[in-house]
């Protein structure tokens, strides 16, 4: 059960609101057309509903507002746009995404992708299916959940009348299991043929709200089809008769051969084809197009019964007076349920990690055997294939642009759901993307000391390598670059909501913050910070072994170099940004 009351979109300057105290139900086992023409307010009822729209009233699924329902991907199915994926990602990868995202098992998308029809397509990318395909891909993720309730924005825009017939007959098989479906159009014929119940909106307010037989009978026009290669001279006989009978006839000239008569019968328009020895192909009875709307009348709320668990005086006073409706904020949609499962599907559902550590592997293990041509270099740096001129090694640019995209690509192609807000900020989804940016990135690291390693023997043996005499400080220093380098671009693009954004922020820490913390580093200390390890272990709840000390001091080290400082900071910078912006964005108002 879906109940509406009172929605009332935020007003525009010097224009009326386009949905003004609009009250509406789908009921469960039906099917509810919302018809009005573009510009009606359809879409943004539906906004409102979903509370992704700033406005006033309140709309109920099961006695509950939406935020208040714990898992609202359970509850309503929602159809607003295209399929809101990267146009590189696979249908399947990207069902199995959106599964994590609503809790479900994986096996459900190949299932969803059965009901609509297109298991053969499921290794297609997005990008390459026709627009009647993306609607049945839509249409399996909306349904991906199994929800009591589906929000439909305009599903059979755009398909032929095969398809279209598919889908609504899809929709009226999930209201036979006792689901709701409510769906716009601007098509009254569609409306009629295919809802059990049809509400007419205009200028965003209610006009009627009527059964789908009631609404043919008192607002669509009968019409007579005829299709006959003298369509023109039946049109002339047909006009003629009606003149001289002074009946009001209205002929429409369809196509060469195709006419459309209002306000005749089949059996009149038979007789005077007859009578003059015109040849018919077809003669037929047919619902033509809506008659002039009725004037916009304000909505009288029925009454309504309480459903089991729903709170009554919210309802009441929502119902009872327009100035005491609640007012409703845009919503941000809830995390995946299964963050990591989900964060995992995101990022190889495409080719970038291959494409990537493909590239990093390619250019880092050229530059370490340009670098170990022209000699000089040392052989951290050589390994790491990190000249001075450049602000930082391959590994890590590649590190921070997997961590820029680990949100950016989400604000450009939204993944939860269509239209539902920005991207989620709980701490669940962050913690698996700095987890998964993390692991790819000391991946990467050791792909790449593994590839310049390998190139330097193949090629001059092992002239420029030595064994080395300490290896964990650089090990250390080498790991904690390429994770600050992805969790920067983690925190940045969540930021900044852009992966370019967050890119630039990856380079503008050994650009812009390593100069100025040399410079504040630079010059003599008055205390010297000798002993810490031994008393940061006397400091300990559990005395660890003496050993431990050289991880210490590897670790010390790093922080005290001026880039380790600078990712240092620039971290808690973005961390602090990111709960601050997280922060304000859950306030309601």
């Amino acid at each position: 059960m879906l109940q509406a009351i009172g929605l009332t979109s935020t007003p525009r300057r010097d224009l009326p609101p386009l949905v003004d105290d609009l009250t509406l139900e789908a009921r469960p086992g039906t099917v509810t057309a919302l018809l009005g023409e573009p510009g009606s307010g359809k879409t943004t009822a539906l906004r409102l509903m979903l509370e992704l729209e700033p406005g006033r009233g309140v709309t109920y699924f099961r006695g509950r507002p939406l935020h208040r329902i714990p898992y609202p991907g359970r509850e309503v199915g929602v159809l607003l746009a295209d399929v809101p994926g990267n146009p590189s990602r696979t249908v399947l990868s990207q069902l199995r995404m959106l599964c994590a995202a609503a809790g479900v098992p994986a096996s459900r998308a190949d299932t969803m992708l059965e009901v609509v029809g297109i298991a053969g397509l499921r290794d297609q990318r997005l990008g390459s299916l026709s627009y009647g395909m993306e609607r049945r891909v839509a249409l399996a993720a909306a349904l991906l959940a199994d929800p009591c309730t589906l929000l439909l924005d305009e599903p059979a825009a755009g398909l032929s009348p095969r398809e279209s017939g598919w889908l609504h007959g899809l929709l009226r098989g999930h209201a036979s299991q006792g689901g709701a479906v409510l769906f716009t159009t601007a098509d009254a014929k569609e409306a009629a043929r295919s809802a059990d119940r049809v509400v007419s909106i205009a200028a965003g307010r209610l006009v009627a709200d009527q059964d789908a037989a009631e609404f043919a009978r008192t607002r669509l026009r009968p019409r007579v089809a005829v299709r006959s290669p003298y369509a023109g001279r039946l049109a002339d006989v047909l006009g003629r008769e009606a003149r001289a009978a002074q009946r009001a006839v209205e002929i429409v000239e369809e196509s060469g051969s195709r006419l459309s008569v209002y306000g005749s019968s089949c059996a009149e328009v038979g007789e005077a084809a007859f009578r003059h020895g015109v040849l018919v192909h077809q003669l037929a009875d047919e619902t033509g197009d809506a008659g002039a709307p009725r004037p916009p009348v304000p909505p009288v709320p029925q009454a309504r019964t309480e459903p089991d668990g729903a709170d009554p005086a919210p309802r009441s006073s929502a119902a009872t007076s327009g100035s005491t409706r609640p007012a409703s904020a845009v919503r941000r949609m809830g995390g995946p349920l299964r963050p990591l499962r989900y964060e995992l599907c995101r990022v190889f559902g495409t080719a970038t990690p291959l494409l990537t550590a493909a590239v990093v592997v390619a250019v880092s293990a050229v530059t370490a055997l340009v670098l170990a041509r022209a000699g000089g270099t040392p052989q951290n740096r050589l390994l790491a294939a990190w000249p001075e001129l450049l602000p930082l090694p391959p590994a890590a640019l590649g590190a921070g642009l997997l961590g820029a995209l680990a949100f950016g690509e989400e604000y450009r192609y939204p993944a939860l759901a269509a239209d539902r807000g920005t991207v989620p900020r709980r701490m669940g989804l962050l913690a698996a993307k700095l987890a998964v940016c993390a692991a790819l990135a000391l991946a990467f690291g050791a792909l790449a000391v593994t590839a310049d390693a390998a190139a330097l023997k193949l090629v001059f043996d092992r002239g420029p390598l030595r064994a080395p005499g300490e290896w964990l400080s650089p090990a250390v220093s080498w790991a904690g670059l390429l994770v600050g380098c992805a969790w920067a671009g983690v925190l940045a693009s969540g930021v900044f909501r852009s992966a370019v954004a967050g890119l630039a922020a990856v380079l503008a820490v050994p650009v812009i913050v390593v100069p100025l913390v040399r410079k504040a580093l630079d010059g003599p200390s008055a205390y010297a910070a000798s002993g810490l390890a031994a008393r940061l272990r006397g400091l300990a709840w559990a005395q660890w072994p003496p050993e431990a000390d050289r991880l210490v001091l590897g670790a010390l080290r790093v922080m005290a170099q001026p880039v380790g400082t600078a990712l240092l900071l620039s971290l808690m910078v973005l961390l602090c940004a990111y709960a601050f912006t997280g922060l304000r964005s859950r306030v309601r108002w």
